[in-house]
């Protein structure tokens, strides 16, 4: 019997930083070594960032991706070091058929050690459900990879491998004691259950305990939330990383017990809210740097959705490098002007005041022509935000600051923006967050200001105050649509349930204002094509993961 020491590298490796990954992934294995480790293991497709998308197409990023591996690998030591790459496959022998040959790509992992490849795995199973589009670039494994570390045989395994039953247990019919699976989940608030239910079913049907991987980081509309774990072959879970955190975690593994000791890893946060608030964070912090910008600017309107896009943003980026600005019009009351103002200085941000009243008197007169006889209606209404939406996108223009889109996912749902208005931002971090989360958020956050002895970052009674645009005398958000509680559950359970109109009725919600939240669903589409990305948190966001026709007759239908 033996024990392996090893460190997993929860960790960010952005999409397209080669060279930066490759020594990234050398200074780690170099700690992990200081540490006393006998592997080091790093996350799926680590050297490329995942996902790489059409980038994998290209064969001088290819040619970058093989040269980095080549120059990790013959820098390793005594140190073991696993990591995640593509791998370009031989090409095959002509066939007749052309059409039917696969992508010449493995997502593959390297095991090293002393400048010498000790195995190589190809990932069996390509999911392409979800947000996920593997079989477009890869092929296939099919290979079982077992290797002996200090004793130590360890299986290796990526990622959608361990949810089904068939790569662990091949490794461990060629005798694997140990299975180390390296991954690139993203985040959604239920993810955690399920992925520690497949560990536990995995460990107690095999026998062995589990090492499970996960990346960190904001990609885009992705968000890797880490949550690594271990798991002995009993199914009890050993240890569980925090969320959103870049660590280094050391664990020994002892194969006479088949269990795991954790080496000080970071306590985890239990509060669900508290995670998802986190990945909000982590998801402006990642995509505004990444994206090489320094600054952030968003438009503060005294409601509730830019109140908590600020908080989120001076969290992420700090008080310097955030921006407000508020525009009020003629029917904006004095608790948003107060309101906004009262957040700004609270939390410290540049803020400034440019009224829109001017530039729309000038654009009704200037309309006036075209529009006589007309009543006044949803069309002025909407040239307010798009007025808003000019000054904004000037200012971002003009001092290089990104703007934040500030919607919510039941806006977004039912149309309830303006396009070319209050859509317009380079990102939307509440894209994929309901109405009702954005309230607990905002609560929750308040709640751990005032635990730690500080003022509320949100001012309560922008919490408190009923939800309105403000584009016209006395407006309420439920003028139009029905309490955030009731449409909220309506919502969910058509994107993310996928029942029918008939289905969500029947759990006793009233019929006609079904018809009418689903109609507003699926006649908006158009809207949400032109929207800003954002991180996806829920079961099924927007975007990349729930793709439906803007034109298609289905929209009358009951289905």
């Amino acid at each position: 019997m033996a024990t392996l020491r090893l460190a997993l590298a929860q960790h960010d490796f952005p999409v397209g930083a080669v060279d930066a990954n490759a020594r990234r992934v050398l200074e780690l294995a170099a700690e992990a070594s200081a540490r006393g480790a006998c592997l080091a293991v790093f996350p799926e497709l680590s050297l490329c960032g995942y996902p790489a998308e059409d980038l994998l197409l290209r064969e001088g990023f290819l040619d970058a991706c093989e040269a980095a591996l080549q120059h990790v690998g013959a820098h390793t030591t005594d140190t073991a070091l696993l990591v995640g790459h593509p791998q370009r496959i031989a090409p095959p022998a002509p066939v007749p058929d052309a059409s039917a040959s696969e992508p010449p790509l493995h997502n593959a992992a390297t095991l090293w050690r002393n400048g010498r490849v000790l195995a190589r795995y190809a990932k069996h199973a390509l999911p392409d459900y979800g947000v996920f589009d593997e079989k477009r670039y890869f092929t296939p494994g099919t290979q079982t990879a077992v290797a002996d570390i200090d004793g130590v045989r360890m299986g290796l395994l990526i990622c959608e491998d361990i949810w089904i039953d068939r790569p662990a247990r091949a490794a461990c019919e060629a005798g694997a004691q140990l299975l180390v699976v390296i991954n690139a989940s993203p985040y959604s608030m239920d993810k955690q259950a399920e992925r520690i239910g497949v560990l536990q079913h995995q460990a107690r049907t095999h026998g062995v305990g589990i090492a499970y991987l996960n990346a960190t980081g904001g990609q885009d509309e992705l968000l890797f939330d880490g949550a690594s774990l271990l798991v002995d072959a009993d199914g009890s879970v050993a240890a569980s990383a925090p969320v959103f955190m870049d660590a280094l975690l050391l664990a020994e593994y002892d194969t006479a017990t088949a269990r795991f000791r954790a080496d000080n890893w970071p306590p985890c946060e239990a509060d669900a809210t508290a995670n998802l608030y986190a990945g909000l964070v982590r998801g402006i912090r990642d995509y505004v740097r990444k994206n090489g910008f320094g600054q952030v600017l968003l438009g503060l309107s005294g409601g509730i959705d830019s109140a908590l896009t600020l908080a989120l943003a001076v969290d992420a980026l700090g008080a310097q490098s955030v921006a407000a600005v508020m525009m009020p019009s003629p029917f904006t009351s004095r608790l948003s002007l107060e309101g906004a103002s009262e957040q700004a200085v609270r939390l410290g941000v540049a803020y400034r005041t440019l009224s829109i009243e001017p530039a729309f008197e000038a654009m009704l007169k200037t309309l006036q022509p075209a529009f006589d006889g007309k009543p006044a209606d949803l069309t002025e209404e909407n040239l307010q935000s798009r007025l808003r939406g000019a000054l904004l996108m000037a200012l971002s223009n003009k001092h290089g600051s990104l703007l934040l889109a500030t919607g919510n996912k039941s806006e977004m749902a039912v149309g309830y923006a303006t396009l070319y208005g209050d859509m317009c931002g380079a990102y939307a971090p509440l894209k994929d967050v309901y109405k009702t989360e954005v309230y607990r958020l905002a609560r929750w956050r308040n709640h751990r200001a005032q635990a730690a002895g500080e003022e509320p970052c949100i001012p309560w009674r922008v919490i408190e105050r009923p939800p309105s645009a403000e584009l016209r005398a006395d407006q309420t958000d439920q003028d139009a649509l029905p309490p955030y509680d009731e449409l909220d559950a309506i919502l969910k359970r058509f994107i993310e349930d996928g029942l029918t109109r008939a289905d969500i009725a029947a759990a006793g919600f009233d019929d006609a204002t079904v018809d009418q939240i689903v109609t507003l669903v699926l006649r908006n589409e158009f809207k949400r094509r032109q929207s800003a990305p954002g991180p996806k948190v829920t079961a099924c966001a927007f975007g990349r993961e729930r793709r439906y026709p803007i034109t298609s007759a289905w929209k009358c239908r009951r289905g």
